[in-house]
Order: C-alpha cells, then structure tokens, then sequence
C-alpha cells in the first residue's frame, strides 16, 4: 500500500472539494479517517490476484480510487457528474493510479463484466443490486460498505433478488459493515 500516494490524493480531495463539493466541510478536518481509512477497510476481502474492478458512483474516488491506488488493480470508475469525472481523472494521473474514469449513467457504462465491483453511499441495497447484476462475472462479487440502515436494506432487497451475502464487520466498525455479496439473480429471473 501506498500510504504517500492515499495522502497525495486526500490532499488533492481537500483542493478541489470547495469548488465541487467532494466531501462536506464538516467531514475536511476527518477526510483520512472518515474516507481514506473507510475504504481501506474493504482491502482485506479483495483476493490479491483480482485482475481488474468497477465502483459505481465513483464521486471523490471513495472506495474505488483509494484501493486503486492502494493495490494497483486496475478499476473503471463510474461517475455521471463531469465535475467529479474531471476530479477523478486529474486524481488518477497525479497518483498514477491504473483507472480508467467513465463519465457516464451507470446502465451506460461501456465496460466489461467485472470480478469485483464496488459502491459507496451510492443507492440502496435494491437498486445497488439492479445495477451491479449485469456488470459481474460468473463467480464474483461485490464490496458494499453500509451503516445503521443496513437491516432495513437488507429486508427490502429480499423479496426482489436472491443472492449469497456475507456480513462482514470488525471491532471499531461500530454499527456499519460491509455487504460481500456473490451470486446476484433478479427474484423474477428463471
């Protein structure tokens, strides 16, 4: 992991964050512990030999640029607004981050299926899932950190979409965790 790298980046958020609203000004003072240290969280669950990613609503690059950059596996960022597209992009060439920046809607993303998908504060679990399905492989799955909501997510999804999910949380993670989530099939689908 490239720790100077994380920091050139959160200091990159903190310069561009007024102009384009990256993070609120309540969450500057905290940006490495609030963001930074949040997505690194997702590290220890991604197999080292993962040949490529995709973060949906990739905003300021949180989880999908700092694991980026963090493990150097190539990811394609999803963002539909051009300020925050622009953002990342300067961001993955100042740290030379593998990413590949698609301004876009995400159910018009011209990417390839992917074996890890990620997300964060992007959308509820039901339709997190309607918009990860068609971007997975056979045989992967997806990162998707959640707070205090998380139960309430979870039993509105279950009636549409039957999948494989595995809590995960740690000590310190207080009411959050992350979904890992495999084996996406709409509830409608055959």
């Amino acid at each position: 992991m490239n720790e100077a790298k994380l920091r050139d980046f959160a200091a990159l958020v903190l310069k561009w964050s007024p102009k384009i609203n990256l993070v609120s000004k309540s969450d500057q003072d905290h940006i490495w512990e609030r963001h930074v240290q949040d997505s690194l969280r997702l590290l220890p669950y991604i197999p080292p030999n993962t040949e490529r990613a995709i973060d949906l609503g990739s905003g300021a690059g949180f989880p999908g640029l700092v694991l980026c950059i963090a493990t150097s596996i190539p990811f394609e960022l999803v963002e539909s607004d051009a300020r925050k597209a622009a953002f990342l992009m300067e961001a993955a060439r100042l740290t030379g981050a593998p990413a590949k920046i698609h301004n876009c809607r995400i159910e018009s993303a011209p990417v390839k299926p992917a074996p890890l998908i990620t997300a964060r504060a992007l959308a509820p679990l039901e339709k997190l899932l309607g918009l990860a399905a068609p971007l997975l492989t056979p045989g992967g799955f997806c990162l998707f950190p959640k707070g205090r909501g998380v139960e309430t997510e979870l039993t509105l999804a279950a009636p549409l979409w039957h999948t494989h999910i595995e809590r995960l949380s740690a000590p310190g993670w207080g009411e959050s965790c992350v979904l890992k989530v495999s084996q996406i099939r709409h509830a409608g689908a055959a």
